[in-house]
């Protein structure tokens, strides 16, 4: 009988990802942006649930 190690999978290599730019940062940080979408979501998962009942 074979014992085997299991090797613990390799990070990814994230170094050469690109990064977000400032604007992308701003949104990402703007309260009142990220509540329109959170609306703007909940409004298109209603419609969704809707159109199945």
């Amino acid at each position: 009988m074979k014992h085997t190690t299991s090797k613990a999978p390799e990070a990814a290599d994230l170094s050469r990802a690109p990064l977000p730019t400032e604007a992308t940062l701003k949104r990402r940080r703007s309260v009142p942006y990220q509540a329109m979408r959170f609306a703007s979501f909940n409004l298109r998962m209603m419609r969704i649930v809707l159109k199945g009942h």
